[in-house]
C-alpha cells in the first residue's frame, strides 16, 4: 500500500536513495573483506541476530549500509529469506565445541581448567592517538603456551550435577524433525523452551542487554553469576543421503549458563551465531527471569521476546518517518473541536460554523 502524499514523488524518492549510495561511496570486493578482517565482532553480531551464519554476506550487508547495524540485518534477514533449506545438521554437544575461550565467575578451578582466550575484560581501556598522527599499531605476538589447553572441554554442569548441586533433567534428544523453527513458524504464547531460546539467539543485542540488566540491578529477582561461559567453534555436522556423517565446515558461537542462588541452584542458558559475549549473558539472564513468578516486565516472556526483535521493533520504529498526514490532521480536528466546545460553553457563544457543519457531516448516515 502506497501513501497517497508520496504519489508523484518518485523521482525525489530516486534521488534520495542516490544521494544516500552517494555518501557512501563505491563498494567492491576489498572494501568488503576490509570490514570482515577489521570488524569481525560488528560482523558476528549481524549474522547472530540475522540468524544466517555467512561472514562475507554480512560485511557486505554492513557495507552497504554504512555501518547502521539495524538495516544490515534486514538485509541479511531478507537474503536469508531466499535460499532454499538444503538439510537439518546435527545437534551440538558442549563437550564438543572448540573451545577458544573458556571462564566461570562461580569456581575458582574447574575441571578442564579457566582459558582466557581473546579478550580485553583485563585491560586499559586507553586510545590509541598515535595512529591519527601516521603511527602504525602492531600487536604483540601472542607467546605460546608452555602446556596448550585441550581444543575440547569437559561440561561443567554435567561435574554439578555428578556432584549433586544441580538437579538432573530428561536428557532425551527431540527429533530433528520435530524441533519448531522460530524463522518459519509465528511465535506463540506462552513460548515452547525452543522458540524462546531462539528468539534470544537472535535478539537485538542492546534490546537484550537493557531487560537483561534491569533484571541484574534489582527490579527483577535475578543475580546471576556466570557459571560458564565459552567462545568456541563448532563442526556443522550433517548426513549425506546416503548415511554418512560428514563436517561441512565449522562457526564460531557463543554460549553460556548463568546460575542464580535465589531458591536452589537454577540455570539460564543462551547461545548465539558469532562472539557476542555481553549478549548471551544478558540472554541467559531473561531465560532464568522468565521462571520467575515476578510481575517485572523483564520477567515476562512475551514483552522481552517481541519487544527485543531487531527488525520487528526497529521498522516499527522508523515507519514513523513516513507521512502520517491524515490521522495526525484528523487529531487536530478532534482538538480543535474540544477548544471550540469548551469556548463556547464557557461563553455562552453559538459555535463555530465550521465545527457545526463538521458535526453535522459526522451525523450523517
Amino acid at each position: 500500500m502506497a501513501y497517497v502524499a508520496t504519489r508523484g514523488g518518485e523521482h525525489a524518492i530516486e534521488q534520495s536513495e542516490r544521494f544516500y549510495r552517494e555518501e557512501l561511496g563505491q563498494i567492491d570486493k576489498a572494501r568488503v573483506d576490509a570490514i570482515g578482517e577489521s570488524l569481525p565482532y560488528l560482523v558476528d553480531r549481524v549474522m547472530g541476530e540475522a540468524s544466517l551464519y555467512a561472514p562475507e554476506l554480512a560485511a557486505l550487508a554492513l557495507a552497504q549500509s554504512g555501518g547502521d547495524l539495524y538495516e544490515a540485518v534486514l538485509l541479511l534477514r531478507a537474503y536469508r529469506t531466499t535460499q532454499p533449506r538444503l538439510t537439518i545438521a546435527e545437534p551440538v554437544r558442549q563437550r564438543d565445541l572448540f573451545t577458544v575461550r573458556r571462564i566461570s565467575a562461580a569456581f575458582k578451578d574447574i575441571p578442564g581448567g579457566q582459558i582466557l582466550g581473546p579478550t580485553l575484560d583485563y585491560s586499559h581501556r586507553l586510545l590509541n592517538v598515535d595512529v591519527l598522527n601516521g603511527t602504525t599499531f602492531v600487536p604483540e605476538p601472542v607467546e605460546a603456551a608452555k602446556t596448550p589447553a585441550p581444543a575440547t572441554q569437559p561440561s561443567l554442569t554435567d561435574w554439578q550435577k555428578a556432584q549433586g548441586l544441580i538437579e538432573e533433567t530428561s536428557t532425551e534428544d527431540v527429533p530433528l524433525d520435530e524441533i519448531p523453527d522460530v524463522t518459519r513458524e509465528p511465535l506463540l504464547f506462552p513460548a515452547s523452551r525452543a522458540h524462546k531460546l531462539q528468539s534470544l539467539a537472535r535478539a537485538d543485542t542492546g534490546g537484550t542487554l537493557a531487560l537483561g540488566y534491569s533484571t541484574m540491578r534489582g527490579y527483577g529477582s535475578v543475580h546471576p553469576t556466570v557459571n560458564e561461559l565459552r567462545l568456541a567453534e563448532v563442526e556443522v555436522r550433517i548426513r549425506h543421503p546416503r548415511g554418512t556423517l560428514f563436517s561441512a565446515g565449522r562457526v564460531r558461537v557463543s554460549q553460556t549458563e548463568v546460575i542464580s542462588k535465589s531458591k536452589g541452584l537454577e540455570l539460564g542458558f543462551s547461545a548465539t551465531f558469532g562472539w557476542n559475549e555481553v549478549k548471551v549473558i544478558a540472554a541467559a539472564s531473561l531465560d532464568l527471569a522468565s521462571n520467575q513468578p515476578n510481575p517485572h516486565p523483564a520477567s515476562n516472556e512475551e514483552f522481552v521476546l517481541y519487544h527485543t526483535e531487531p527488525v520487528e521493533s526497529s521498522g516499527f520504529c522508523i515507519h514513523f518517518k513516513l507521512p502520517h498526514y491524515v490521522t495526525f490532521q484528523s487529531s487536530l480536528d478532534a482538538i480543535r473541536r474540544v477548544k471550540a466546545d469548551k469556548a463556547a460553553n464557557e461563553t455562552g457563544a453559538p459555535r463555530d460554523g465550521a465545527v457545526k457543519q463538521a458535526e453535522l457531516e459526522k451525523a450523517m448516515p
